[in-house]
């Protein structure tokens, strides 16, 4: 008797439809092999917000008696497979404050697969990837983020690629024919069955050695015992915060040591403090308190409290002063204000460099501009049937 399970980590609400279709591709498909399953998702310490890292799981046994058995439990304590559908994840995910820094790979069996839709290449992805101590495969589908969520669904063919990539790296879990045949019944679109026959004939694994990934320790917390709670209800207040850095000058906001939040992020604000105005607006703006008053009256972000939510890039009156980037450009929270301090020339290259870069990208939380999704359907379609990747 086998048991297979599945996990999905996608970002709350953006990308919820997405990987329920891809849980459920799995389950129905799994009945086609004459086996069982389930799928559910899980939101006990992760609430579906916008951009928060929450989870599906899809669960499937060779019979009723083996699935009840595996589901005695709240969830999988280990997965054969980790699918990531943002691969800025990959650099961990904080899904509540309480878990500290959870690495993408953290329930992934030894042996087991991490499945990542990304454009970047398996060394660049290694470099987020925290090291899991022991041997695995990394697997990529080639793609960039589909923001398919609650309310407007991306049928950019991402969820059928992963499935196809799924039975390229797992078959044992479900066969090729049997996601071929649910593909066609689910959507009635040999389209979505060529998309997935074509990932599974594309899709490259590989293997990642114990020694392999980011060397950094994820952050984590002691939660207190019982005896160490406080009598009644209680919310303790947070200082008012002092100078930058622990310095006289400027200001720095006091934050919770607890709740980071930059893993909710897909793109992070970088600052042109050169054409800075010192106009106040991205500062008080901000809804998280994540800029800092630099003694020169300038604006640093605080990139461990900064959620990407791009309200100050909205506000700044000048023009590429606050500009957001794709998260995936980034390897580390370092403030960009202490770089700009040590090198102007150097940082101002890299700030221009980047934002021109940015221009030529497209990602975002839903909707762009009316009509963005038609486009970008038509033009990955005429890419799929010319045989190119997505």
């Amino acid at each position: 008797m086998t048991t297979y399970a599945v996990e999905v980590v996608y970002r709350g609400i953006f990308q919820r439809t997405l990987s329920r279709n891809i849980c459920r591709g799995i389950v129905l498909a799994a009945h086609k092999g004459g086996k069982i399953g389930t799928a559910f998702g899980r939101y006990g310490d992760s609430p579906e917000r916008n951009g928060i890292p929450a989870k599906y799981f899809a669960v499937v046994a060779d019979d009723q008696l083996e699935l009840e058995e595996s589901l005695a439990k709240y969830e999988p304590k280990e997965v054969d497979v980790t699918i990531c559908v943002d691969d800025t994840l990959c650099k961990g995910v904080e899904s509540w404050a309480w878990y500290g820094l959870q690495p993408i790979n953290a329930l992934t069996k030894e042996g087991g697969a991490l499945l990542v839709t990304s454009k970047q290449a398996a060394d660049a992805l290694l470099e987020d990837i925290h090291r899991k101590g022991m041997p695995y495969r990394l697997a990529i589908v080639s793609g960039p983020a589909s923001f398919s969520g609650l309310w407007v669904y991306k049928d950019d063919h991402t969820d059928v690629r992963i499935l196809g990539a799924l039975a390229r790296v797992c078959p044992g879990l479900v066969s090729m024919e049997a996601y071929e045949q649910v593909i066609q019944e689910i959507w009635s679109n040999e389209a979505k069955v060529r998309s997935a026959r074509r990932s599974y004939d594309q899709t490259r694994v590989r293997p990642v050695e114990p020694a392999e990934g980011n060397t950094s320790v994820p952050f984590s917390f002691t939660k207190p015992g019982w005896t160490q709670m406080r009598e009644a209800l209680t919310i303790v207040g947070v200082p008012q915060g002092a100078g930058f850095r622990g310095g006289q000058g400027g200001f720095q906001p006091a934050r919770s040591e607890v709740f980071k939040k930059f893993s909710t992020r897909t793109m992070r604000p970088i600052v042109n403090f050169q054409t800075c105005t010192k106009c106040t607006l991205c500062w008080l703006q901000c809804p998280d308190s994540c800029f800092d008053v630099t003694p020169d009256g300038r604006y640093d972000a605080n990139l461990e409290a900064c959620c990407g939510c791009g309200v100050c890039a909205d506000v700044c009156p000048v023009a590429d002063c606050v500009t957001m980037v794709n998260e995936a450009h980034f390897n580390d929270n370092s403030s960009q204000y202490d770089w700009f301090q040590r090198d102007k020339d150097g940082y101002l290259r890299w700030l221009t460099e980047t934002v021109a870069q940015q221009k030529g990208e497209q990602r975002s939380h839903g909707f762009h501009h009316w009509g963005q999704y038609k486009e970008e359907i038509a033009a990955a379609a005429a890419a799929s049937e010319a045989g190119h990747d997505n």
